[in-house]
């Protein structure tokens, strides 16, 4: 089989080499991958500042969609043909996390799933919802389900409630879609006029410009009759979560699903009123196959698609790479395999 491999840090590393196709356990099912996505964590593996133990050669990507080829003698869930979606943290079939269901991780702990066919354990997968093409199911592992697990699980979302999303990446459109199919009003924030507009087709109530508001929980609050908002995904960590605490209302839910501005929080409880408004700030890394399942039924049943950016082939892997480095994508940047 053909498969993208890093051969050392860095994107000039990135090569396609004919490899093996995956032997099969007993408990494992070969897809036949389709289409990946690109996540920040695989730009920061990738260029070896998020170091996560990575070999080389190394199948880097964790996001990724395809059709099952062939299953082991015990496999009871799966059939060949099945559209199948990879679940990120292989062993979290439901409820809270632990360190056993927290222990694998793909493209940690296993190879990645840009390659034309990948070995998953059958538990390790998720029907990919009927109304998505292979591109679509490919962005949902990582930035979809974080922004469901965080607003509907954790944050318990309910109609009415404000969303505040926080720029135009893959967990904070997904946000925005799920915010208003759940009945929520949301305001979003960007960096120029032409985003907001997007964000605006996409359903978004009000959008700031983060540039021409650099103090935006001031207008957060002015646009939200004077109050906080309910929830924020706050996905920049150091640049933004100071502002993030001081735009929810009391008891205010803060989930923190990134960091690409930074990870060192620096927060001082009496100024950002942590205490004062009983704020909440939970840590936010993906969810369970069940909670993907469950929100997998709710984007059939409201005919959620996802936001794609752009679409690249196997061959031109170095430049999504570079789009996603650039920060200029609005959306999820998808490789079509092979």
């Amino acid at each position: 089989m053909k498969a993208v491999q890093l051969t050392a840090f860095g994107t000039d590393n990135l090569v396609i080499n004919d490899i093996p196709t995956p032997s099969l356990k007993t408990n494992e099912v070969l897809v036949n991958i389709k289409a990946v996505s690109l996540n920040y964590l695989d730009q920061i593996i990738l260029n070896g500042t998020f170091n996560r133990g990575v070999v080389f050669p190394y199948i880097p990507v964790s996001d990724g969609a395809g059709v099952v080829a062939a299953v082991g003698a015990d496999v009871t869930r799966w059939k060949p043909g099945d559209r199948v979606v990879v679940q990120y943290v292989q062993n979290w079939t439901k409820g809270k996390v632990d360190p056993e269901s927290n222990s694998i991780r793909v493209a940690w702990q296993t190879p990645g799933v840009l390659s034309e066919y990948t070995a998953i354990p059958e538990h390790g997968l998720v029907k990919i919802p009927e109304n998505l093409s292979f591109e679509e199911a490919a962005t949902l592992p990582i930035a979809a389900l974080t922004a469901w697990y965080g607003l509907i699980e954790q944050a318990g979302l309910r109609p009415g409630q404000t969303v505040l999303t926080q720029g135009t990446g893959g967990v904070s459109l997904f946000a925005l879609q799920i915010a208003k199919a759940a009945g929520a009003k949301v305001i979003a924030t960007t960096s120029s006029e032409e985003k907001a507009a997007r964000l605006k087709a996409l359903g978004a109530d009000a959008v700031i410009n983060y540039r021409q508001h650099p103090e935006w929980h001031e207008q957060v609050k002015a646009l939200n009759g004077g109050e906080g908002v309910d929830i924020t995904m706050d996905v920049a960590g150091a640049a933004t979560i100071g502002q993030s605490l001081l735009a929810v209302k009391e008891n205010g839910f803060v989930g923190t699903a990134g960091f690409i501005a930074g990870p060192e929080l620096s927060l001082d409880i009496h100024q950002h009123r942590i205490n004062l408004n009983f704020l909440r700030i939970q840590g936010l890394a993906v969810g369970s196959a069940e909670s993907f399942a469950a929100m997998n039924r709710a984007i059939e049943v409201n005919d959620i698609h996802p936001v794609i950016d752009s679409v690249f082939t196997m061959k031109q892997a170095m430049e999504a790479y570079l789009r996603l480095e650039s920060g200029q994508h609005t959306g999820k940047i998808v490789i079509t395999v092979p």
